[in-house]
């Protein structure tokens, strides 16, 4: 069968889908880290919270405070690579024997699909986790960066390198949590993009219940709310 034939396979509702789910996942992200200047999103927010963190790390004393802090930002991260590379492993092998989810499939759609048509399904899916993966580990990496050039601001406040060492902490502390967070939207369509499997409709709804989860929680949501009020210095 050549390509054109297994092309064929794909009913024009599903390149619909795919079109809508590509749509979706880079528009949405590109708005959040983008936002409109009158209506930050909640990732911009903390933003400003990560450099005035270093702001206030430079003249704290003891500093085990933000040691603790960082490690935990690492700790998490860690979790979720090691989570997404199990799930990576466990859809490889779905490819490798479909037929068992080819009859959940069928008893929920009353349609059988192709061998072809259900590991193109997969592909999908790993292909956002494995991008998942990837910047989880990035993140990782990133946040270890940071606590090295944090061990590296001198402890005294009025130190000439005190200032610049804590500002690069804080622009690579904001790097790791843009990756990671990068990474968590990978994940949620990722887990939409499983719905394929079940039909282009099912595909189209779990893509937007995706994206107004994600709206909504970085511009619609309480926390968003509470991050924005201005009584700190902070807000809009």
């Amino acid at each position: 069968m050549i390509w054109t034939d297994r092309l064929a396979l794909f009913a024009p509702l599903d390149y619909f889908a795919v079109a809508f789910f590509l749509l979706c996942w880079l528009g949405i992200g590109f708005v959040i880290e983008n936002p409109p200047k009158n209506h930050q999103s909640l990732s911009n927010l903390m933003v400003r919270y990560r450099k005035e963190w270093m702001v206030q790390f430079v003249a704290r004393e003891p500093r085990v405070f933000d040691a603790q802090i960082l490690g935990n930002l690492r700790q998490g991260t860690a979790f979720f690579a090691s989570a997404t590379m199990i799930a990576i492993g466990g859809g490889l092998a779905l490819i490798g024997n479909p037929d068992q989810l080819a009859g959940i499939a069928t008893d929920l759609t009353t349609m059988r699909s192709p061998a072809f048509v259900l590991e193109i399904k997969l592909v999908l899916v790993i292909l956002l986790i494995a991008n998942a993966f990837l910047k989880f580990v990035w993140a990782h990496r990133l946040f270890g960066y940071c606590s090295v050039v944090m061990s590296a601001v001198p402890n005294n406040p009025d130190d000439p390198a005190a200032q610049p060492r804590a500002r690069k902490a804080s622009e690579i502390n904001i790097s790791a949590a843009r990756s990671f967070n990068r990474a968590m939207r990978s994940v949620y369509f990722g887990l939409a993009s499983a719905a394929w499997l079940f039909g282009g409709i099912a595909f189209l709804l779990a893509t937007s219940l995706t994206l107004f989860v994600l709206w909504r929680r970085e511009f619609g949501s309480k926390s968003r709310m509470v991050m924005a009020e201005p009584t700190d210095g902070f807000g809009q």
